[in-house]
């Protein structure tokens, strides 16, 4: 599959690119730095974007492409509005040059919760929610914008990252989050978020992922 990933040198997106590169996919990788990729720069296309917030110079890394995945967003706690800005720039760029599957990382704690949670992992959530609240709207707005767009996307919602190995053996929920699902690795969301871009099921979903 021809792939373009955004926030490539990010920990989840520097998983996804090494795992599609590893699977065989035409990769272009949106970055500020090159040399930050985790592959050499013979293995995958690089578009320089020293903007990602400016649609029009995003469309040239869309346009084509089977599938957009998107590891954007806030690296603390200061979101400052990243995630919905950002994602709406591809957004706007994709919808410009007609393409369609967008895969993005968001968090469990945007999703529903499950009725069968037990009451330690309802306060937990209760209690990361106040500490990262400013993080926690920014990608609830990110996904308003995602669910008025014309794009086939799917918001990949992970509680706490890990910097653990790719195991491919994790939970997934559509529409919610798993029962009691505590943590997962940067490396298994990237598995997640490859293994479902031709996944049906997953078009205009949230899906919630974890051990």
């Amino acid at each position: 599959m021809r792939l373009t990933v955004f926030g490539a040198t990010g920990g989840i997106g520097q998983e996804i690119v090494r795992q599609a590169v590893a699977a065989g996919h035409d990769v272009t990788a949106v970055v500020r730095d090159p040399a930050r990729l985790p592959v050499p720069l013979s293995d995958v296309t690089v578009h320089t974007a020293e903007r990602i917030d400016d649609p029009e110079g995003l469309r040239e890394a869309v346009a084509g492409r089977d599938a957009v995945l998107s590891g954007l967003g806030s690296r603390g706690r200061k979101a400052d509005g990243i995630a919905e800005r950002l994602t709406g720039s591809v957004i706007h760029a994709m919808e410009a040059e007609g393409t369609r599957r967008l895969l993005v990382v968001s968090a469990a704690p945007v999703a529903p919760k499950p009725a069968d949670d037990p009451l330690l992992d309802r306060m937990m959530l209760k209690a990361i929610g106040a500490i990262l609240k400013e993080v926690y709207a920014d990608l609830t707005l990110m996904e308003g914008a995602l669910a008025h767009s014309a794009t086939d996307w799917t918001s990949v919602r992970p509680p706490k990252l890990t910097d653990g190995q790719l195991t491919g053996k994790y939970r997934t929920v559509y529409g919610s989050n798993p029962r009691s699902g505590r943590s997962i690795s940067r490396a298994d969301v990237a598995h997640a978020m490859l293994a479902l871009i031709d996944d049906p099921a997953a078009v205009k979903q949230g899906v919630g992922v974890a051990y």
